[in-house]
């Protein structure tokens, strides 16, 4: 073998690259109008070859610009591409975890009945006693009755609320 050969990378090394690129063009056809619009594109022709991938509705033909896609991607820099997708995938896990945190603070009051409200309060001074004590009293009632929890729900919403309001302010 000849020293040329040993630094060139292999048949394999390319295609998992060119795939890798393939992927990240996937992701970013995938994405709503409003989530790219973040992203920032600065080649002219990835942009038209993103926003014809959109249009696109046979798979074949997807699949086939997903590669010219590809291949535009290799000559350019993609710092900006791969680090907005990462802000937006981040966004999307502090979401998750809101909306987690949400439902653990629901269950805890939904089973703490009346004592747990004092917590809500502490976390939202904003909130409405005589509504979340409503809600409680509620979701105890059809619990009792057997009753689907419509309460849990409004319950859960109205904490929403209350987180969205907090966050504006």
């Amino acid at each position: 073998m000849t020293e040329s050969e040993l630094e060139r990378p292999s048949k394999t090394a390319i295609k998992k690259e060119m795939q890798a690129l393939q992927n990240l063009g996937e992701q970013l056809v995938k994405l709503s109008n409003n989530e790219l619009a973040k992203i920032t594109v600065h080649d002219e022709h990835l942009s038209d070859a993103i926003a014809t991938a959109r249009r696109l509705t046979s798979r074949e033909g997807l699949r086939r610009q997903l590669q010219y896609i590809g291949k535009l991607m290799r000559g350019i820099d993609l710092t900006e591409i791969e680090a907005g997708l990462a802000r937006r995938d981040e966004g999307q896990r502090e979401l998750a975890r809101a909306f987690h945190n949400l439902e653990t603070l629901r269950d805890e009051i939904a089973d703490g009945g009346l004592p747990a409200i004092d917590a809500v309060v502490e976390q939202f001074p904003d909130a409405d006693r005589q509504r979340l004590r409503t809600l409680v009293l509620q979701i105890a009632k059809d619990a009792k009755a057997n009753k689907p929890p419509a309460a849990k729900r409004k319950l859960f919403q109205y904490l929403k609320e209350l987180q969205d309001h907090q966050a504006k302010d």
